[in-house]
């Protein structure tokens, strides 16, 4: 019998380097985990900052179909976890019956959500101030990075964090979900009344400048048409760095509880 596997999928701004914690964490409990980039992506956190057009024009079809690739190739249908774009990610693919299971922390606002908080607004700034950025690969200052994901904890771990994560992202992804409640054919759509699917949690901070907790908890209203498991996990002193910073084992063991409790 081989071990259940799972994958970890970053959103913007961090490169999948970053979940190395949480790989030898679920390692240890047995799991069969990997934590692939994005189409593009290039391996290390200096060489994605030196050259970012590999992934810039990726939209979120294109990294799902990615992570389906990937996917396919596995012995058995995967656990799932996602961060912000990550956790999108992994909703449309437990949606489209390709996983058994995901967590969606802080997840990116998907089609049929409203709240739009100033908060996400200016977190994204750096990317809408120019609509050419729809193409391009958008970095974010060392303060932008302290706004949208370090708010919650110290300056100084802030700064850490982005100089050891930070690498330049897409900007489609953001002017997709954007765009999702005004096109019927957004990306950001997620199948949300699928009853057959496996088990969903979303995780939220509460103090997430980026993926507000209003936007979480309208996420959840999403899936009442769905008799499949979906639950809801709140930190509430937590910003969008939870799964990066000094609390990243709380987050992690609390998924690993979840995922027992539904005997995964």
């Amino acid at each position: 019998m081989t071990d259940t596997p799972v994958i970890f999928i970053h959103g913007l701004w961090l490169h999948s380097a970053s979940w190395q914690p949480w790989l030898d964490l679920f390692t240890e409990h047995g799991y069969s985990v990997s934590a692939p980039g994005w189409p593009g992506e290039l391996d290390t956190v200096a060489s994605a900052r030196a050259t970012s057009d590999g992934i810039a024009g990726h939209g979120i079809d294109d990294v799902v179909e990615h992570y389906a690739s990937i996917i396919a190739d596995l012995p058995a249908p995967p656990i799932l976890i996602g961060h912000s774009f990550g956790g999108m990610i992994a909703q449309k693919l437990l949606g489209q019956d390709r996983a058994g299971a995901a967590i969606a922390i802080d997840a990116a606002q998907i089609k049929g959500v409203l709240p739009l908080p100033l908060s996400a607004l200016r977190s994204t700034t750096s990317v809408f101030k120019n609509p050419a950025n729809r193409n391009r690969a958008v970095s974010l200052t060392a303060a932008e990075f302290r706004y949208a994901f370090g708010n919650a904890i110290p300056a100084e771990e802030s700064d850490e964090l982005y100089g050891r994560w930070a690498v330049p992202a897409p900007g489609k992804p953001l002017f997709e979900a954007a765009a999702a409640n005004f096109n019927p054919h957004s990306a950001a759509k997620v199948d949300t009344a699928n009853a057959g699917r496996g088990p969903l949690l979303l995780i939220t901070g509460g103090k997430d400048h980026t993926v507000p907790e209003a936007v979480t908890r309208a996420t959840l209203k999403q899936y009442r048409h769905s008799d499949a498991v979906t639950d809801l996990l709140e930190f509430p002193d937590r910003g969008h760095s939870l799964v990066i910073d000094h609390g990243w084992h709380e987050v992690a063991t609390a998924c690993l509880s979840w995922l027992k409790s539904q005997e995964l």
